[in-house]
């Protein structure tokens, strides 16, 4: 339904970079670990909203319709990149997760004290370098869905969405995520013989 002659004289598309470019990119950046990525997606996401701004019925906020369209692109783009995320290729990490983790997600067996005040080691900057530095080194869809649950909060059902996956599967990843990242803090934090 095209949008009435108000609609458009609301929607400006000349500022929308510098009205919701820095927020866009945020958006963007939390979701895809590369900047440069996030950049083109926010680009992708303005060229698209201006080509369809006829479309705009003005239901939203310009900002919500502009992140509607953004979350679309993220979700292109690692649909786009799913042979690299091929189970296949993470074979060496399979486990079942039926002994570690309840269907609520929680540990059934916790990790071993690793000493120290959790508190107090989590608040070191260097703990969350070498967290950053493990995420890094982990496939990028283990990385990827670890960062958007555990440090942004998303839901399994959004991670199934991104990952055009099930909710077991989605388990599988989480859980393979954490493990790696336990294993690579044990060498590189902790001090744990390779």
């Amino acid at each position: 339904m095209p949008a009435n002659s108000d609609t458009t004289k609301r929607i400006d598309p000349l500022v929308w970079l510098d009205k919701y470019g820095d927020a866009l990119y945020g958006y963007a950046r939390v979701r895809v670990r590369d900047g440069f990525i996030a950049e083109d997606l926010v680009q992708e996401t303005l060229l698209a909203a201006y080509r369809s701004r006829q479309k705009f019925t003005g239901q939203s906020t310009v900002a919500t319709w502009l992140t509607g369209i953004l979350k679309h692109k993220i979700s292109d783009y690692y649909r786009k990149l799913k042979p690299e995320f091929s189970d296949d290729s993470m074979d060496e990490y399979q486990h079942s997760t039926d002994h570690l983790f309840n269907e609520k997600e929680k540990w059934k067996i916790k990790p071993g004290d690793w000493a120290g005040d959790p508190k107090n080691i989590y608040e070191g900057k260097e703990l969350l370098g070498v967290i950053h530095a493990c995420l890094g080194d982990m496939p990028e869809k283990l990385s990827t869905a670890f960062t958007l649950r555990e440090m942004e909060g998303a839901t399994t059902a959004e991670l199934c969405e991104l990952f055009q996956t099930g909710k077991n599967n989605c388990w599988v990843i989480l859980y393979r995520a954490r493990m790696l990242l336990r294993r690579c803090l044990e060498v590189n934090w902790f001090g744990a013989k390779g």
